[in-house]
């Protein structure tokens, strides 16, 4: 079974069936239990009306209107249908109430006729109401083993002769009874069973169906259209899902983008260093002596150009496919002094620590502060500091030219230089780029400001990994 559609349908199906048959099993034995004991009760309150009635009975030998008399007065005083029958059958009194009842053939309960024979050969008649419990052939009179009393009525069944009082007969009367109760019970569950299933269709089906937008989706995104999005509303876990597909198809989408970007632009700055390389090495063998090392320090240049060149754009190529980071605590001062040291800048601020990759911290560090000493001149100075808020940040400053303020964007794209920058500037075109993609690897961001009197500030904000009662006051240095 392949489609997923049908397999949770059918789950919620069985589950029901399931459910309902078990229903029915259980309320079956309930409602035996019930009757059982109910017949119990029935039985034990009518032998102890019956006793009742037979000691207060005339004789058999006694007019039969004073028999009738004192049955009816008792049948009005107990509330109960009764019916007195001489030894040899015949009927000689019965109550209002147990001739309706005899004569209601289709009235909607159950009934029970309790049959007690007296010493003298009588048969007091009782006839329970309303019992479900019990299922018979019908009224008395109705099968084999009646006769019928004067009057065409049904009597009651013959009874073998007992010597003196013996246990209650009992015979039923027909009616729906518990087991028919438990029939409507089960059509009542057949009819939820249905409707549930109707019911649940829908909502499995809508279910499903997005499931089935979702791949159609992916296949489209698989296909190469690389800008699809599936339809992400909702709340529940299927619109989580499309939610985490668009975010890693806008993460693939931009993986994509950059490398192809990464490419054009990295052919394209690699034909100067490779033009010029080319040049020196046909100029060599036919330069005067004193020329020749005046050009290996061309060819030297242009080798280191594109060795840092190629290992821009692996490191950029890297950062944009996110591969794993190995994250430790890193001091920010003791980095930013030493980055500091190799271009000849001042460095100082607070130790305080960040979690990251040391090598890609260093790796930023040191192309700001080389791009702030390549078009800042000598005044370069940085620091690194925390924010009330708990963040950390790092400022690297110069008084160079500065950037224009509808620049400071820019700059930060790969091989993006400002206008009027030669390429003699040095730099391939990466360093700020790069620095970006690190500090956000890290949960930061990157920005390009202007300062008071000219120049640029370079301000790296990042998270800190200590924001608790535990971290270790900050102190001042400076280098």
């Amino acid at each position: 079974m392949r489609s997923l559609y049908l397999r949770i349908y059918l789950t919620v199906v069985v589950v029901l069936l399931v459910f309902a048959l078990i229903a029915a099993v259980l309320f079956r034995r309930h409602a035996a239990a019930e009757e059982t004991r109910f017949e119990s009760a029935v039985l034990e309150r009518t032998r102890a009306m019956a006793a009742l009635i037979e000691r207060s009975l005339p004789p058999a030998s006694a007019p039969e209107d004073t028999q009738r008399e004192v049955l009816l007065d008792w049948s009005r005083q107990l509330k109960l249908p009764l019916a007195l029958d001489d030894a040899s059958g015949r009927r000689i009194a019965e109550s209002e109430p147990y001739r309706r009842m005899l004569e209601d053939r289709a009235r909607p309960e159950s009934e029970i006729a309790l049959a007690s024979r007296l010493p003298d050969g009588r048969v007091l008649w009782t006839l329970k109401i309303r019992f479900k419990g019990f299922k018979g052939g019908g009224p008395p009179g109705s099968g084999p083993g009646h006769e019928h009393g004067p009057r065409g009525e049904g009597g009651p069944p013959r009874l073998p002769p007992i010597n003196g009082p013996g246990p209650l007969d009992r015979i039923g009367l027909g009616g729906p009874g518990l087991l028919d109760e438990a029939t409507g019970v089960l059509l009542l569950l057949a009819a939820l069973f249905t409707a549930i299933t109707l019911g649940a269709y829908p909502v499995v089906r809508r279910l499903t169906r997005r499931l089935e937008i979702l791949q159609r989706g992916v296949e489209v995104f698989g296909s190469g259209r690389l800008s699809h999005r599936v339809d992400a509303r909702g709340e529940d876990e299927v619109a989580a899902v499309a939610r985490s597909f668009n975010q890693a198809a806008q993460r693939i989408e931009d993986l994509v983008r950059s490398n192809r970007s990464l490419l054009a632009n990295a052919s394209h700055e690699l034909r100067s260093p490779l033009a010029r390389l080319k040049m020196a090495v046909s100029m060599f063998d036919h330069a005067d002596p004193a020329q020749h090392e005046e050009l290996r320090r061309e060819i030297d240049r242009d080798i280191r150009e594109l060795d840092e060149l190629v290992e821009e754009v692996l490191l950029a190529s890297r950062l944009d496919a996110r591969s794993d980071m190995q994250p430790e605590l890193v001091e920010l001062l003791g980095l930013l002094v030493e980055e500091a040291a190799r271009v000849g800048a001042e460095a100082g601020g607070e130790e305080v620590q960040v979690l990251g990759e040391e090598r890609l911290l260093r790796r930023a560090l040191r192309n700001l502060l080389e791009n702030a000493r390549r078009y800042g001149g000598d005044e370069v100075s940085a620091d690194v500091g925390t924010l009330p808020d708990g963040r950390i940040e790092i400022s690297i400053r110069d008084r160079g030219p500065g950037v224009p303020a509808e620049f400071r964007e820019r700059i930060f794209e790969p091989f993006y230089r400002l206008p009027g920058h030669a390429e003699r500037a040095g730099g391939v075109g990466l360093g700020l780029s790069l620095v970006r993609q690190i500090a956000e690897r890290h949960g930061g961001k990157v920005r390009c400001e202007g300062r008071e009197g000219g120049g640029t500030c370079f301000v790296i904000t990042l998270p800190s990994p200590m924001l608790g009662d535990d971290a270790p006051a900050p102190g001042r240095h400076s280098g």
